[in-house]
């Protein structure tokens, strides 16, 4: 995984104070590859309870991370009970590493 620590804690303190301590948040792409370069950083966020304004919610928690993290690009993907499922859900979920 090619993060920092420094990295997964801003990511983990953006995702927790927006969505909720109960969000768990994962890594997956090309960031999860230890001999790839560059990349944006892809995010799936699992919120175990209905969302309301899910793009609003996005948009915070990417750009919050972002600018703590100098512009980095930041790419999130929300899960949560209300929102309709897409083959990218299963993907992220399937290969991404828990922070």
């Amino acid at each position: 995984m090619r993060l920092k620590p420094h990295q997964i804690e801003v990511i983990r303190r953006a995702v927790a104070d927006l969505a909720g301590d109960d969000a768990q948040v994962s890594l997956f792409g090309s960031r999860t590859n230890d001999n790839a370069r560059g990349g944006d950083i892809d995010l799936l966020v699992e919120i175990p309870h209905p969302v309301e304004e899910s793009a609003w919610l996005i948009a915070r928690i990417a750009g919050r991370i972002s600018h703590r993290l100098g512009g980095q690009k930041i790419d999130v993907v929300l899960s949560a009970p209300n929102l309709k499922r897409f083959p990218i859900h299963d993907e992220a979920k399937k290969q991404g590493v828990a922070l």
